[in-house]
């Protein structure tokens, strides 16, 4: 029993010892791998466009709709060009609104203008009445010049028929300016009715034009997944969307990237213009070339700690193909070692001066 105790001490010692022994060889050996020609690093990410259009359920001006329904959907994969129809949503309550203006904004034109034509009728009217007091009064003026000649019975019924007269023609002179005014004021008011008719029938009508979207570029059409309905999915024709949704992007694949992030022990290796290999997680065959592009100055604070920084990195992919879509998973290898050979030729000369 004895030996058996001290033979499993020494065992445990020995154990210890290679252990202790064991752990500087592990740190060369990957201090080796660094400095290897063959260093690549891997990170992770999702593609994207370089060049996409978001697509957002309209919001109409003037109206509060809760949802809106899809009448017609441009299907995912589809290429489009400039101008094409995208999507359709129900717009007989914009259309309806917009035909109810419309008849309300032409009722008002027509009663401006009779307003207009029943203002110029009386004016003339009372142009002619003034025109004939001020002819009434000329006359009278010229009778009351005949006092000395005529009896004092006439020269009284003279001065008489003076006095009408201007008084006549000074309240006809009042009154037409009067008139005028009032007529303006009632015509002016129906104008401010018939143009604010008029801005809300253009509101009914942009409404209207905004349940129609068209594609803003050439692309492919790609769908979002959105919450609808009480689940995530896809939306689809007969489907109520709410206003402000992107629930469709469209996207140019002639150009796409890999949008990655990076920690902060691995960021140092990365510089712009290191090459690098794409591989998408849905088709693992499919490798394409690519470098990096963009590096972010500013790191993101972590999930679980702000000490813990990441870095967004843009991968541009060189070259397309029909599958590489927006929003799939890939993995980008990066050579870092031309990144890793520049910093130890780099840290050798300062060295030696």
């Amino acid at each position: 029993m004895v030996i058996a105790a001290a033979a499993g001490v020494l065992i445990v010692i020995l154990l210890f010892t290679v252990t202790r022994s064991g752990t500087p060889a592990t740190g060369k050996s990957a201090l080796s791998a660094s400095g290897s020609p063959g260093q690549v690093l891997r990170l992770k990410g999702t593609t994207e466009a370089v060049q996409s259009r978001a697509i957002l359920a309209p919001q109409l001006a003037g109206e509060s709709v809760p949802t809106l329904t899809i009448i017609h959907l441009t299907l995912a994969g589809t290429r489009v060009k400039k101008g094409d129809l995208l999507v359709e949503f129900d717009r007989q309550a914009q259309m309806r609104d917009f035909v109810d203006k419309q008849a309300d904004y032409s009722k008002l034109v027509d009663q401006v203008a009779e307003e207009q034509a029943k203002e110029n009728a009386a004016r003339a009217k009372d142009e002619t009445e003034l025109k004939a007091a001020e002819d009434s009064l000329r006359k009278a003026e010229l009778e009351i010049q005949k006092t000395e000649i005529v009896s004092r019975i006439d020269a009284e019924k003279n001065q008489e028929n003076l006095d009408e007269a201007k008084a006549t023609f000074e309240q006809l002179h009042e009154t037409f300016e009067l008139k005028r005014a009032a007529a303006r004021a009632a015509i002016r008011i129906l104008e401010i009715q018939r143009d604010r008719t008029q801005q809300t029938m253009l509101h009914a009508q942009a409404n209207a034009d905004l349940m129609q979207i068209h594609s803003p570029l050439d692309g492919v059409v790609v769908l979002n997944t959105i919450w609808k309905q009480g689940t995530m999915g896809e939306v689809q024709e007969g489907d109520q969307v709410r206003p402000g949704v992107p629930f469709m992007q469209v996207v140019n694949p002639a150009l796409m990237q890999v949008r990655v992030l990076a920690n902060q022990q691995d960021f140092p290796s990365l510089q712009v213009g290191q090459r690098a290999k794409v591989r998408l997680d849905a088709y693992p065959d499919m490798v394409f070339p690519a470098k990096l592009d963009q590096l972010a100055p500013i790191g993101e604070g972590g999930d679980f700690s702000n000490k813990l920084r990441s870095f967004v990195v843009i991968v541009a992919i060189e070259g397309n193909n029909p599958k590489l879509m927006p929003d799939l998973s890939a993995a980008v290898d990066v050579d870092v070692a031309k990144q890793s050979a520049g910093g130890s030729a780099g840290s050798g000369s300062g060295s030696g001066s």
